[in-house]
């Protein structure tokens, strides 16, 4: 018998949702796997979907983010020092 892994679909509620708004650069941002959490994919298809169809959305769209952003986020990973919503 093959083992099956069962797929738990989260359910977020409105508080959670803000929780994982941040704002870098004076924008109102999510990250990429907080994305996929939410719509139930996997990061590198959200991704992927989202660079084939590049022409959809705004130029600013999506940004990579710089070194110490990136720390900053790790480093306090819920209590961010980068302003929440």
């Amino acid at each position: 018998m093959q083992n099956e892994e069962m797929t738990v679909l989260e359910e977020f509620t409105n508080e959670e949702i803000k929780n994982l708004i941040y704002t870098i650069r004076g924008k109102q941002v999510m990250l990429d796997s907080d994305v996929a959490r939410l719509y139930h994919y996997e990061t590198k298809n959200i991704n992927k979907a989202m660079k084939r169809t590049i022409e959809r959305f705004p130029e600013d769209f999506c940004f990579q983010l710089k070194e110490d952003e990136v720390a900053n986020l790790r480093f306090q990973i819920g209590t961010s020092s980068l302003e929440k919503i």
